[in-house]
């Protein structure tokens, strides 16, 4: 048995294996229609989402199995105090794999330390959120053919942005990937990163001005700035307008940049940039159904 914390907890050579999977379920859903028949996902989201829980739901569905759970931890034990271990051994008796979200930086790994079950980190406060990494790399290996040689400019909160973090770490696996980093000071990307980067003699740069990288890019990723993550609402209300992109600042791009972002998005798009063809932010969503589904198969062993 096997769990899911990190993008990192599965080779390269092994995430090869899970993106054929998904293009084949892209390909022909009907032949995996039924793969988790009598099969339960537990849910346990302590924290909102929409995207991720649903994508999870969706894909567990589609395999033919079924989905308990919670989306809110007021609705669960642990509003009476009931702790992450507890919850997981007691969700281990339900259901045969769970997809847990938590605002504390490691929950899912204590969780997954008890459960006899395998768990899936469906993103653990600003730290981890690994199967939105998969869904940015099969989108960009579906749409691009492959993995290596790109540009990649990542603008918004690189601070506290998990699918920044797992993105960029994943990233540093395949060859000649170049990154910039697009930020305000207040929100650059943590030293770890960097060192990590200087490291491995990885090429990178840090700039504040997005329209002075535009046209060097071949993949946008963009963020919000996260109010949740804040610690006081005017450093929010100070920063969350930073960016916008725009059909002016896209004009500025090559006519093959592709635009990702992990959604939701407040304004650091404009809904005018979404007929552009270079917009991929939606076709991610139904990537991450594909991928998913096709870690669900691969960690129950199915496949």
């Amino acid at each position: 048995m096997r769990h899911l914390m990190s993008p990192l907890d599965f080779s390269v050579e092994e995430l090869e294996k899970l993106f054929i999977l998904a293009n084949e379920i892209e390909k022909d859903p009907d032949r995996f229609k039924e793969k988790c028949k009598g099969k339960k996902l537990a849910t346990c989201f302590y924290e909102p989402s929409t995207r991720t829980r649903l994508s999870f739901e969706a894909a567990m569905i589609n395999l033919g199995g079924s989905v308990i759970g919670f989306s809110d931890a007021n609705s669960s034990s642990a509003a009476k105090g009931e702790s992450v271990s507890d919850t997981i051994r007691v969700i281990s008796c339900f259901a045969d794999i769970c997809a847990m979200r938590h605002p504390k930086e490691g929950a899912p790994m204590v969780a997954a330390s008890k459960s006899s079950i395998p768990v899936i980190n469906a993103g653990d406060g600003g730290h981890q959120h690994p199967t939105q990494t998969l869904t940015d790399l099969l989108t960009i290996r579906s749409l691009r053919g492959n993995i290596k040689n790109f540009t990649i400019g990542l603008c918004g909160d690189l601070k506290f942005g998990r699918t920044v973090h797992s993105l960029i770490n994943a990233l540093m696996r395949y060859p000649g990937i170049k990154f910039i980093f697009i930020s305000p000071p207040e929100l650059k990307v943590p030293d770890y990163i960097t060192s990590a980067l200087v490291d491995k003699g990885i090429e990178y740069k840090e700039v504040i001005s997005l329209e002075e990288v535009m046209s060097e890019l071949d993949f946008l990723y963009m963020t919000r700035v996260q109010r949740e993550r804040f610690f006081n609402e005017e450093d929010y209300v100070r920063l969350k307008d930073f960016y916008i992109l725009n059909k002016e600042k896209m004009a500025l791009a090559k006519d093959d940049m592709l635009v990702l972002h992990p959604l939701p998005r407040v304004n650091e798009i404009s809904v005018d940039v979404d007929d552009d063809p270079r917009a991929a932010y939606f076709k991610q969503v139904k990537y991450g159904v594909y991928v998913r589904m096709a870690l669900i198969l691969t960690l129950l062993e199915l496949v």
